[in-house]
């Protein structure tokens, strides 16, 4: 199996890493503008080999997509990070730009890659790669609700004094200030975490699991990267293994939860082809209005697109 992973900042350099580390593929090829960054930590990774006991080659390329060819799976990483005062949608013309050039290139040379897509905005990015790829959107994914859902999750163990590995949740809808967490599908070691915690101060978790990434950018002056890479590691090896794991992914709704056309968070089956199956839940109105509040962004920002695109 081969995996490229396109942009060897932080994220893409952490994801990497994970994906060798963790010997998720056979080769690991991280592609960057940036001359010789790219091998540069390729080459530090596969130094790493020897100590950490995996077999995984990386290798760096600057710019050439010829070497990424017949990649099983492509992880977008490229772009401009957020800076302080910086929202998510400041990055649109910029980063959509980016991921667009980034996607001719990916299925020019890998035409039956499916492609995750870490770059922000999110949900407008994955959208981006996706009209751009003309590949099915089970095949075009955007990386945000394992992210989200772990620091959910983390938030959670630190609250309650309790391993985060018993912890198990779901959010939807987009990824930034709206997303929708699901405190009534929130367990731990099976229990509904409203049995364990009052509502205040899940309440006050909820809140600070939407700002999560706000949080990091006052504290470092820049995005995360160690939890981004790990996530998009994490859907890499559900593809490459076939492992069928259910996870919350940005994709194109068509008709799933009364929306169509919209790429929003959701509850996915994650497997060889890329996402199997879309998990359509129960919601209740409260839950619904939230969600409708996300897409009501989310669209937004796609029609912003849009405009940008038809002004060039």
């Amino acid at each position: 199996m081969k995996v490229t992973v396109v942009g060897a900042g932080n994220v893409g350099a952490t994801c990497a890493d994970v994906l060798a580390y963790r010997e998720i593929a056979n080769e690991v090829v991280l592609v960057d503008i940036k001359e010789g960054f790219a091998e540069g930590k390729a080459l530090d990774i596969w130094q790493k080999a020897p100590i950490n006991l995996y077999d995984t080659r990386t290798v760096g390329v600057t710019n050439d997509y010829s070497k990424t060819a017949d990649s099983d799976v492509v992880v977008i990483t490229s772009g401009l990070p957020r800076k302080p005062g910086m929202t998510r949608d400041d990055l649109i013309s910029t980063n959509a730009g980016i991921v667009q050039s980034v996607t001719e290139n990916i299925v020019k040379h890998s035409p039956n890659a499916i492609i995750i897509v870490v770059s922000n905005p999110l949900d407008v990015m994955t959208y981006a790669a996706h009209i751009t790829s003309k590949l099915p959107r089970t095949r075009v994914m955007g990386m945000a609700g394992i992210l989200d859902t772990a620091r959910y999750r983390a938030f959670l163990a630190e609250a309650l004094n309790v391993s985060p590995k018993d912890i198990q949740a779901v959010l939807m809808g987009g990824h930034g200030d709206t997303m929708v967490p699901l405190p009534r599908y929130t367990t731990v070691g099976g229990i509904p975490v409203t049995e364990l915690i009052d509502e205040e101060t899940l309440n006050a978790i909820v809140d600070r699991t939407k700002n999560g990434g706000g949080e990091l950018v006052k504290l470092m002056g820049t995005s995360a990267w160690y939890a981004p890479g790990s996530a998009a590691a994490q859907m890499v090896e559900a593809i490459v293994r076939d492992q069928r794991r259910v996870f919350p992914v940005c994709v194109k709704l068509e008709g799933e939860y009364g929306i169509d056309g919209v790429y929003l968070g959701v509850p996915v089956i994650l497997g060889k082809n890329g996402i199997e199956k879309i998990i359509e839940l129960q919601l209740n109105d409260d839950e619904k209005q939230l969600l409708e509040t996300s897409r009501g962004h989310v669209k937004e920002v796609m029609d912003a697109l849009d405009n940008i695109n038809a002004a060039k």
